[in-house]
């Protein structure tokens, strides 16, 4: 790990990454807001994914490059990089929620689902690049988990790229096949209200007023789930490196990740069978609220490897499965409810509303993330 010689930095680097990463996404996406009569939805996502090819082989070339530098210039590096994602995905929640608000909730779902699959993807290409790299042998019990090559990091990130890149071509495709349709969305035409645009302009006050409850659950769920990567960061398994492959640190904590994402990939997806779904915005955020339990079983497991007041990796994984799943679950089915709550002209005000509380939902968690110290 390049942080490992700087304690301070190797304690608060997750939360950095992840403060400036919503932060930056927050700042980003009520900028954006203020900028409707003039936005061009597919332009911003082509941005977006051009911006993430960027960082990704910028990050790739960092693995194999420059290695020798100090642990505050790589961080400085690492969170420049971040920013740029930040940006990018600020981009993505702006045009995709306001665009999807005017359809039917199952449009919403396919987002929430797509960036679900985008949280699983990175996961298993993390876990096939260190098991498709033997590792070197580590010097001493501390460097366990530093002990995977830079290669694998090197092939993780050259696959995002790839991936970014085929975001990229799949999509300018589609905007050539549909280019109609999209300056229909984005462009009033002479006489005819634009079928994409809201009929009045509503202020962030207006809409908290209109959907208190879905704006709190929205707020409050991604705000608790920023404490798990704190926690998955720095829990290992129970069982010494040397017992098997899943419990060396480099392959048992991109696991609990992909775990993690798992379950919370499940909880969107189920949400599109309609007996399954929830559309009480009581119910929903009283689930939200009791997700809160979740934060004193993470203190349960082998955090730092300082020993586990449960001694099964089963029973962590199911925290961190079931803990994926409540969110994947309250928070898309509050993301498919919001614009059902008020009238059709509004909707796509609503849904533009919903994807900003989820981002400053994001962006609150990552900041109260400091406070833990694990």
């Amino acid at each position: 790990m390049r942080f490992r010689d700087n304690k301070t930095i190797l304690d608060t680097f997750q939360s950095s990454i992840m403060t400036v990463s919503t932060g930056a996404t927050l700042i980003t996406t009520l900028a954006l807001s203020y900028l409707q009569k003039s936005a061009h939805y597919p332009r911003r996502i082509i941005i977006a994914l051009i911006l993430n090819s960027v960082v990704f082989i910028l990050f790739a070339l960092s693995t194999v490059s420059f290695t020798n530098i100090s642990a505050g210039v790589y961080l400085a590096f690492t969170l420049l990089m971040v920013l740029g994602t930040a940006v990018s995905a600020g981009f993505f929640q702006n045009g995709l929620f306001a665009y999807v608000g005017s359809f039917d909730p199952i449009y919403t779902q396919g987002v929430m689902s797509g960036q679900g699959v985008a949280g699983v993807l990175p996961s298993i290409a993390q876990m096939v690049a260190v098991l498709a790299i033997p590792p070197k042998a580590p010097e001493s019990q501390e460097d366990k988990s530093a002990s995977a090559s830079p290669k694998s990091a090197f092939v993780y990130f050259l696959t995002a790229t790839a991936v970014s890149c085929l975001a990229l071509s799949l999509f300018v495709i589609l905007v050539s096949r549909h280019r109609e349709r999209f300056h229909r969305s984005n462009h009033q035409t002479a006489g005819e209200p634009e079928a994409n645009e809201p009929k009045e302009t509503l202020s962030l006050l207006v809409l908290i007023k209109k959907l208190p409850l879905p704006a709190y659950t929205i707020f409050f769920n991604f705000a608790l789930t920023m404490v798990f990567p704190v926690f998955t960061q720095a829990t290992l398994s129970v069982n010494p490196p040397s017992s098997s492959v899943l419990s060396r640190p480099e392959v048992f904590i991109p696991f609990s990740f992909l775990i993690w994402n798992t379950g919370d990939l499940i909880g969107r997806v189920i949400c599109g069978f309609p007996k399954i779904a929830c559309t009480n915005p009581k119910i929903l955020a009283i689930a939200a609220t009791v997700r809160v339990v979740y934060v004193p079983l993470y203190w349960l497991g082998n955090i730092k490897g300082r020993g586990a007041k449960v001694q099964s990796d089963f029973f962590y994984e199911l925290v961190q499965f079931t803990f994926g799943l409540t969110n994947g679950y309250v928070g898309s089915n509050t993301m498919m409810l919001g614009p059902q709550l008020v009238p059709e002209e509004e909707s796509g005000a609503a849904g533009g509303f919903m994807g900003l509380c989820l981002v400053a939902g994001l962006a609150a968690g990552s900041a109260a993330s400091f406070l833990l110290s694990v």
